[in-house]
């Protein structure tokens, strides 16, 4: 009984003695972490007034940012780790043991950083571009690493997974300078259709924001069930385009009605027959 209790006192003055040595190196880690979480805010700071001094894309800088504050978390991780003890060699295999395990758990992370890089790489929409993609529109507000965020019409935040974007379909409505619009009007088959498309031209001509170059063209395009429909294409600027096309639906309306060209709308006839007994 006095040797096991011998036993029993010289394991607890090892672990005492242990828990002694690694207290310095609890309190170094602690630290560490504290004074490296510091300077990590400290050089992503740096980051981002280096890149307000300079001229480059705003999408790089968005994406760069989040990639250094990234890599320098890991690197304090590794270095927390290392101070409590964890040989280097030993912390390198858990590393890659953790590592493929995550990789596996993470597949769609890591095709998320792919896609980011290839939307990095072959930008096909860059900051402030108004997007459609993965059924949502919007304006493109930041590109980080795994994911990129929309504002939407209805100032909305959308976040939408890079490898989707990378891997689908995307319409860029900001990556050309001018747009152009087929508006559709339908007119009674009693209606003069010259006088229609005059009256559209003229509307065309008279609002600044449509473009004269390429110039403006109506044509028939369809004949109906109820209606003559009239095709009207024209161009506008981004910037001026909205208000160009509300205007022009607006406009065409009341200048019709002036004109005494009908708008026609679905209506139903019933007709009603007595019955003799």
């Amino acid at each position: 009984m006095l040797e096991q209790f011998q036993n029993y006192e010289e394991h607890i003055s090892k672990a005492i003695d242990w828990v002694w040595k690694l207290v310095p190196n609890i309190i170094l880690a602690i630290l560490l972490l504290v004074v490296g979480l510091w300077f990590v805010r400290l050089i992503n700071k740096m980051v981002r007034k280096f890149f307000d001094k300079k001229d480059y894309d705003p999408t790089l800088e968005s994406f760069l940012q989040s990639f250094i504050s990234i890599v320098l978390k890991v690197l304090l991780f590794v270095l927390v780790v290392t101070q409590l003890g964890v040989k280097t060699s030993s912390l390198i295999a858990i590393i890659g043991a953790a590592g493929l395990a995550i990789g596996l758990a993470l597949q769609g992370s890591l095709s998320n950083f792919a896609g980011g890089v290839l939307i990095l790489l072959f930008k096909p929409f860059k900051i402030g571009d108004w997007i459609s993609a993965q059924g949502v529109d919007g304006s493109v507000k930041e590109i980080s690493i795994f994911n990129t965020k929309l504002n939407t019409f209805g100032n909305q935040l959308a976040i939408v997974p890079n490898g989707q974007l990378a891997n689908g379909n995307i319409v860029n409505y900001s990556a050309e300078p001018i747009r152009r619009d087929n508006y559709t009007v339908g007119i009674g088959y009693g209606s003069n259709i010259k006088k229609a498309k005059d009256i559209l031209l003229e509307l065309c001509a008279d609002d600044e924001r449509i473009l004269k170059e390429p110039k403006p063209e109506v044509y028939v395009a369809e004949l109906a069930d109820s209606s003559v429909n009239l095709s009207l294409r024209w161009w506008a600027k981004n910037e001026n385009f909205w208000g160009a096309k509300f205007n022009l639906i607006e406009q065409s309306k009341l200048k019709f009605d002036e004109a005494g060209i009908e708008i026609p709308f679905p209506q139903r006839v019933i007709h009603s027959q007595e019955i003799e007994d």
